[in-house]
């Protein structure tokens, strides 16, 4: 699975690039159902492994505003890339998609 280049933003984290990407349109559980925003993360450099992100943060375009939507930073991917990497995500390699939860340290 690879990341679409349309839409995506380039980051470099302690010295690789990266690019990242938020769906613009929500699915329909993130447009009815509450569901959580997601961001994915691949190397910009190699194919290999994409980086899957569950945010606690609801998708902004969604139906149910009870919550207000988050904007997901530059800094906020740097530090899940560094927490990814730490608990095991090999972007350079081939694999299945990383799922990985926001930490709350990179939210603060």
């Amino acid at each position: 699975m690879a990341l679409v280049r349309k839409g995506s933003r380039t980051i470099t984290v302690d010295g690789r690039a990266y690019r990242w990407r938020v769906r613009r349109r929500p699915t329909y559980d993130q447009a009815c159902l509450g569901g959580r925003l997601i961001v994915a993360v691949e190397s910009a450099e190699a194919r290999g492994s994409v980086l899957v992100v569950r945010t606690p943060y609801p998708h902004p375009s969604g139906v149910l505003r009870g919550e207000a939507p988050v904007p997901v930073t530059p800094g906020m991917v740097a530090g899940t890339v560094r927490a990814a990497l730490a608990a095991g995500w090999r972007p350079g390699r081939a694999g299945p998609p990383f799922s990985f939860a926001l930490p709350d340290e990179v939210l603060n």
